[in-house]
């Protein structure tokens, strides 16, 4: 004969059995960490990079505004504009939920851009490519070179006493015809060290555990030069 209160035991059990397993399945699919989508880099536009930007609207003799522009970038929200002067090294920070976007600059002033990619509730970010020009200021033969990007030593890094120094020249006009490489212990550097028509020197013969301060002069053809930001590096 069938014992029901055993029977009825052993429903409630299988029941509860059943309800407990159903919701450590759902808790495990839908209890579990979002995957978190971070935002991808745009690509940039215009102005264009190593060019002379003749667009825009002159304000004077000393700005115009330029629009800038970059394509949508992928899982974006919001973008910051970075512009910064070649010249006295100030930036600008723009932010801005479009792709484009009016600024005033000064002319005549070489110019580097690039943009940030922002998402919403994510704290990574996205780095386009950086692209310099020249704003078009009053007419001109040739520009000056723009200032050479240091590369190696890195700014506050660590190089043996036989270390080479790296840099990157560009020009509107491409025609760069050296280089002045200034190197010294005092800060700004003005022993010139030496001119070569290459990008790196290398052979250098330095003091151990000494900080030393370093510069390039981008020369062209035409007599214009530009100076790089002074960085420093200190040896072994």
């Amino acid at each position: 004969m069938i014992n029901y209160t055993k029977f009825m035991k052993r429903c409630l059990c299988l029941v509860l059995l059943f309800q407990l397993f159903a919701c450590g399945g759902s808790g495990e699919s839908g209890g579990g960490e979002e995957t978190v989508v971070n935002p991808k880099a745009a690509s940039l536009i215009f102005p264009l990079e190593n060019s002379e930007c003749n667009e825009g609207t002159i304000i004077s003799d000393t700005q115009s505004k330029v629009l800038f522009e970059w394509n949508q970038a992928e899982d974006t929200d919001s973008y910051t504009l970075v512009i910064k002067n070649l010249l006295d090294n100030t930036t600008r920070n723009i932010n801005t939920n479009a792709t484009s976007k009016e600024e005033n600059i000064l002319r005549g002033v070489p110019y580097s851009w690039h943009v940030i990619s922002k998402a919403i509730g994510n704290s990574n970010t996205a780095n386009s490519s950086t692209w310099k020009f020249y704003n078009a200021g009053a007419a001109v033969e040739n520009y000056a070179p723009f200032p050479a990007e240091l590369v190696s030593p890195t700014m506050g890094g660590l190089a043996t006493t036989s270390t080479s120094l790296k840099w990157n020249g560009s020009d509107v006009d491409n025609d760069i015809e050296s280089y002045d490489v200034y190197l010294d212990q005092a800060n700004p550097p003005t022993v010139l060290h030496g001119n070569t028509t290459s990008s790196s020197m290398n052979g250098l013969s330095l003091d151990a555990n000494t900080v030393y301060y370093w510069r390039i002069i981008s020369k062209d053809s035409h007599g214009n030069s530009s100076q790089s930001p002074v960085f420093e590096f200190r040896t072994q």
